[in-house]
């Protein structure tokens, strides 16, 4: 019986082992360092603020995989031997496969700092990472201020966490706006002063310099690079962004570049050995979409194309359009298409943005200038159906005909407030059109 090995127990290979299982017969194994089970890694925030249990943060009962035949292995694996189709465990163990599915993920980012390596410092990736946290930072006596590197999604989770307990935080984001390197400037605005409303000591074009120690080794202080300023602390969250977790494989034949690097069918240079999920690099990415991208549910659709693959109907991956969402404390934000940062965008693309007077909702809707072809939106505040704005982006509908649709696109449920005269309106004025 073919054996299928599957290295990542997260949403890309359990996708992927779930998919293999409804089509085949095969033999599956799962192998994880992290977990016994899968879980939800989005709902680590959430174990820590309270509002869910680790057992909660599991999709499936743990009686799930003995029933769909799928084996789980604990361990770590230190090196691949192609050759031979075997894997080598840290403690001596081997594994044999016929072929070898890499779901390995990421981790953290370190830029070589001063002290990076310290007691107290860490980043928000793994279940591991949550166990320290909780030894770290349980409460504002043990923590007394916690330091937070890094301004994007991870970042802005982990300050959240941090002021659930109520321990002050301090936010370095080196750019001078909050992640405006992907949000247009009236958006990464509104978030700067949604986190000062949060009581966030928010510091802008900061950027981390040294972390300095205690005699034990634990952390003390953090010094920013463009004032010296010293801020004394008991917890460093390193959150500038994540690379693939390919560190282990550089002994290897496979072709790496910032990730394992794959075709359109998620296949590596090697024969039977695959690279899905956000260590999969793809050398023929498509229009708008980046080689790399840790995002949860491209690592689902990789999961389920590659097991269509190994299971004998070869099927390529095309994610189609562009989406996300994510949450800037108790604003709800989501994104379809195209909404290029001032940084990042192109000639053709203009924006219209439009935002509500208290502050906590708006929307950026980017049109192509020449045609008036509607490139994507941005929303804060306010739900927007996924499959409508699929559509209309597969559709290449103009902004005029999104924006007078708008309102078949809401999903915010029953009795909520509804603003899609007030944008219609905005938008006129801001084009010169008239009004319908």
């Amino acid at each position: 019986m073919e054996h299928i090995v599957i290295i990542g127990n997260g949403i890309s290979g359990v996708t992927a082992a779930r998919h293999i299982r409804k089509h085949s017969d095969k033999r599956i194994t799962i192998i994880s360092a992290e977990t016994d089970h899968f879980f939800s890694r989005t709902a680590l925030m959430y174990i820590y603020m309270g509002h869910m249990k680790y057992e909660h943060t599991k999709p499936y009962e743990d009686t799930f995989w003995k029933k769909n035949r799928i084996e789980l292995k604990r361990g770590y694996v230190s090196k691949i031997a192609s050759n031979k189709k075997q894997l080598l465990f840290s403690d001596g163990a081997t594994m044999s496969y016929d072929k070898l599915v890499l779901a390995v993920g990421s981790t953290p980012n370190k830029f070589g700092w001063p002290g990076q390596d310290s007691i107290g410092v860490q980043g928000l990736y793994s279940f591991q990472d949550l166990q320290q946290l909780e030894e770290t930072a349980p409460n504002n006596k043990v923590c007394k201020r916690a330091v937070v590197v890094g301004g994007g999604l991870i970042g802005i989770e982990l300050a959240e966490m941090l002021s659930s307990r109520n321990i002050p935080v301090t936010f370095l984001v080196r750019e001078s706006s909050f992640w405006n390197g992907v949000l247009p400037k009236g958006e990464s605005e509104m978030i700067n002063r949604h986190i000062l409303k949060h009581h966030i000591d928010l510091r802008l074009s900061s950027n981390l310099k040294a972390i300095n120690t205690t005699s034990d080794g634990k952390v003390s202080s953090v010094i920013i690079e463009e004032t010296g300023e010293e801020i004394n602390c008991d917890f460093v969250g390193l959150t500038a962004g994540v690379r693939p977790n390919i560190d282990f494989l550089r002994e290897s034949e496979l072709n790496l570049g910032r990730g394992i690097k794959v075709n359109r069918f998620l296949e590596t240079n090697i024969p039977d050995v695959y690279a899905i999920g956000d260590c999969a690099e793809q050398m023929e990415s498509q229009a708008n979409r980046k080689p790399i991208e840790a995002v949860w549910y491209t690592g689902r659709m990789m999961g389920e194309v590659l097991a269509q693959t190994i299971c004998g109907t070869k099927t390529a991956y095309r994610p189609g359009n562009w989406f996300n969402s994510a949450k800037f404390f108790d604003i709800e934000y989501q994104t379809y298409g195209q909404v290029s940062s001032e940084r990042n965008r192109a000639a053709h693309e203009v924006h219209f943005h439009w935002k509500h007077r208290d502050d906590t909702k708006c929307i950026t809707i980017a049109i192509n200038q020449q045609s008036g072809e509607f490139l994507g939106i941005n929303t804060f505040g306010i739900r927007m159906r996924h499959e409508l704005m699929d559509r209309w982006l597969i559709e290449k509908r103009s902004a005029e005909y999104v924006l007078n649709h708008l309102s078949e696109a809401n999903f915010d449920p029953e009795f909520y407030h509804r603003f899609e005269k007030d944008i219609l309106k905005a938008y006129c004025t801001q084009f010169q059109k008239v009004s319908p």
